[in-house]
């Protein structure tokens, strides 16, 4: 009976800490943000920071975003004609691949894919840069890693989301069109003329575009923290990495659901 009641008493303090410390990060990681925002009127003066950083998350990210979409919109080609062809609407084909793009799968698998790719690139670089005591040789000179470092790659994440996905959601539409209209026999004018009918610009597409631009702060935000606040040895950055890629896909998947219940319940 002992054993058992100090079993409990143990789980319970272990849950206590692990809740502690969680809201303690949360709290830390809350100033930070805002500590980077407020600092980020500096950029005003360097735009080519934030440029450079573009290049580096945006650019660098763009082969493996269309590729992807590509072939999403191959097997969303495949399996709406098969669906829909149950039901004798295959026409409606274009208007099944555009929705699903533009309001889930364009801004959801754009966002983990930029967690994979760039997300943990950001970590390690920032991981390592601590690891080397950069951070704090730029404190030794007056100057603020937040607005020198952070800030930079936070506003380029913020800013190359939003046009990856819409570059994936485009790739995708011309890979379910390949799919549906050559390969399987779809009528060409159904598939543009259903999809311009059904999808709306504010409903479907805005909302679809604020979904990326959430996910892109969400996401960019994690890899920085992670990097900013991981252990400065080999093993630190490992872990740091690997939490990069966790939390921010279930970030997403938790910001979509939400997001979803609140564009899309009317």
């Amino acid at each position: 009976m002992n054993a058992f009641i100090n079993k409990t008493v143990d789980l319970l303090g272990d849950l206590g800490f692990y809740v502690r410390q969680t809201i303690t990060s949360l709290g830390y990681a809350s100033r930070m943000f805002f500590a980077v925002m407020a600092t980020s009127w500096q950029l005003v003066k360097r735009p080519r920071l934030v440029l450079d950083q573009i290049l580096f998350v945006g650019n660098h990210s763009f082969i493996i975003i269309t590729v992807s979409g590509l072939f999403v919109g191959f097997v969303l080609g495949l399996q709406g004609y098969y669906t829909l062809n149950r039901y004798g609407s295959e026409q409606a084909l274009g208007l099944l691949v555009a929705l699903s793009l533009t309001r889930e799968l364009g801004p959801v698998i754009t966002a983990l894919l930029f967690a994979g790719r760039a997300g943990t690139s950001l970590t390690a670089e920032i991981g390592l840069m601590k690891a080397g005591e950069q951070l704090s040789a730029m404190e030794m000179m007056a100057v603020n890693p937040l607005s020198r470092v952070i800030a930079p790659r936070l506003w380029a994440g913020m800013i190359s989301m939003p046009l990856l996905a819409t570059i994936f959601t485009a790739v995708g539409v011309v890979g379910g069109y390949l799919v549906g209209v050559p390969l399987i026999g779809v009528d060409s004018g159904a598939f543009w003329s259903q999809m311009q009918g059904g999808v709306d610009l504010f409903d479907d597409i805005g909302n679809g575009l604020i979904k990326s631009m959430v996910f892109g702060v969400a996401v960019t935000f994690i890899a920085l923290y992670q990097g900013y606040e991981a252990k400065p040895t080999p093993e630190g950055v490992s872990q740091a990495t690997t939490r990069t890629v966790v939390l921010s896909s279930l970030t997403v998947l938790a910001l979509d659901f939400l997001l979803t219940a609140l564009m899309f319940s009317n």
